[in-house]
């Protein structure tokens, strides 16, 4: 389960107009990554994963780059048990994130 810390954003206004997509994105890659899960689609996972390193802290949402690690990794690794966790916990997590703007 995600914690306190991984509920928390910190948004730059400059990006304010942003965050809708961002977040409407980030929903479709929890789907994406459903559907890889049932498919055994671990390469798809991998690179999810790796694309989610490198959006969640531009944005600000520094724990999609942390879960984006352990997704590209569980992907490489082919880990459907931890795979079926993550997913959990990433919908968990853009249920609940809570966002300051700075």
């Amino acid at each position: 389960m995600a914690g306190r810390f991984q509920h928390y954003a910190l948004v730059e206004r400059a990006i304010l107009e942003l965050i809708p997509a961002f977040l409407n994105n980030r929903q479709r890659e929890v789907e994406s990554l459903r559907h890889a899960l049932a498919s055994g689609d671990f390469e798809l996972v991998r690179q999810l994963g790796h694309r989610m390193r490198g959006v969640g802290g531009s944005y600000g949402f520094e724990y999609v780059t942390l879960l984006g690690r352990r997704l590209e990794h569980c992907g490489r690794e082919r880990d459907a048990h931890l795979l079926g966790e993550l997913v959990s916990e990433y919908a968990d997590y853009l249920t609940n994130v809570r966002i300051d703007y700075a």
